[in-house]
């Protein structure tokens, strides 16, 4: 639960979203100190279905999604479960969902009729292609944005096919820029007292994200096309090959390229005219490219990051997750947080990678389980037991629950 001496320390937030892109939205505000309340159908998040799971069973991507967060399950298609949600975000901050359009009107928790009872409300809606537009109505998934959105058209090999990027970027993103949103309509609030609908599209965030590809296209008018392991527009830069794997090097300007000829044991390369700008180096990026893995394929990865890095040539082994967050690096910025779980065992937890000087260290406890903690809230709202057992009966918690319990 909220953490002290956090940023958002004391913000409520009310999460109705569920998979990925609206739940690590809420889970960022959550690292900081806002308390974040998961309201979930009677079957619970799909992401709780979803592997890989830990020893206890529990989905290692719901856990990562849904960590500082507590949980009530209410079906919102009974009136007696659009009741608790209403007052639940009665004295809410923020309100995030992920529905397609036009759903939380159905459900009766759509902007307009909470900010009729809570007009200070910020509300963010984050959906595959926002609340507007003739694409508004499509559903969405991550591969489905990166296709549309060019970032698979410029990823991968020349010769090769289109290919995604190793990581749901779409819907991290769309995260990402929800909570930012959120945080930017908050601050507003401060000055205006005034609430607002922060409409977030899957969209527009992955075209956001995509800026230098933007960036080039706004300056060209065409789109950038995929050139594999390397810079589009400079060169050395991008991976090559070793004795016993592949490294990385990131040369931009002539001085450095200077260097870079004098550590490789090919000092003539900076008088070489193919070589002579940045823009000539790509143009023959082939021809650089035999020279410079005639010199590395002789060497170790670790030997060509030793000889480039004491050269003061920018140069990385290309590594996988584990390596990356195993590093001492990683550990030293506590990337990753050992969080004990009821069972004794630990479950080795992401966090928002912000460092705030004048806070303390980031909130990170459990996901929940299924609604866990709906006695604790209902209580908090001032609910008795009678009227728990008559909100049941009516439905609220599912009628399933209603079944197992009559």
């Amino acid at each position: 639960m909220p953490d002290t001496n956090l940023p958002l320390e004391g913000l409520r937030v009310i999460d109705f979203s569920r998979v990925l892109a609206g739940p690590i939205c809420a889970a960022l505000l959550g690292d900081l100190g806002a308390d974040v309340i998961k309201i979930e159908p009677p079957a619970g998040d799909d992401y709780r279905a979803v592997g890989p799971f830990a020893a206890d069973g529990v989905s290692g991507l719901f856990a990562a999604m849904n960590r500082n967060k507590r949980s009530i399950v209410l079906d919102l298609k009974a009136e007696a479960g659009r009741e608790l949600a209403l007052a639940l975000c009665a004295d809410a901050d923020v309100v995030v969902e992920n529905f397609r359009p036009g759903v939380a009107d159905k459900l009766g928790i759509d902007y307009a009729a909470l900010s009729a009872v809570n007009p200070s409300l910020v509300y963010a809606s984050v959906s595959g292609f926002g609340q507007t537009g003739p694409e508004s109505h499509r559903p969405a998934y991550d591969i489905i944005l990166q296709a549309m959105c060019g970032l698979m058209d410029a990823t991968g090999s020349p010769e090769g096919p289109p290919t995604m990027i190793g990581e749901s970027v779409s819907d991290v993103a769309s995260g990402l820029f929800a909570s930012w949103g959120v945080l930017a309509a908050l601050l507003a609030r401060e000055k205006n007292g005034k609430g607002t609908h922060v409409d977030v599209s899957m969209f527009d965030a992955t075209l956001g994200l995509s800026a230098t590809l933007v960036a080039r296209y706004a300056a060209t008018g065409i789109a950038p096309r995929r050139v594999g392991n390397r810079h589009p527009s400079s060169a050395p830069f991008g991976a090559y090959r070793a004795a016993d794997g592949f490294y990385v090097v990131a040369v931009l300007n002539g001085r450095l390229f200077a260097s870079f000829a004098q550590a490789i044991d090919a000092p003539q390369l900076a008088d070489d005219p193919r070589f002579a700008s940045d823009a000539s180096r790509c143009h023959h990026e082939a021809d650089l490219r035999a020279v410079i893995e005639t010199w590395s394929s002789t060497r170790t990865v670790d030997e060509v990051n030793r000889i480039l890095g004491a050269a003061g040539i920018p140069v990385a082994p290309i590594c996988n997750l584990q390596q990356a967050l195993d590093s001492e690096h990683a550990a030293h910025r506590g990337l990753l947080t050992d969080v004990p779980r009821d069972d004794g065992s630990v479950m080795r937890m992401p966090s928002q990678p912000v460092k705030f000087s004048a806070y303390g260290a980031n909130c990170v406890s459990p996901a929940p389980a299924l609604g866990e903690h709906a006695q604790a809230l209902l209580q908090q709202l001032g609910y008795d037991a009678q009227d728990l057992a008559s909100l049941r009966e009516r439905g609220a918690f599912g009628w399933r629950h209603r079944a197992r319990t009559t």
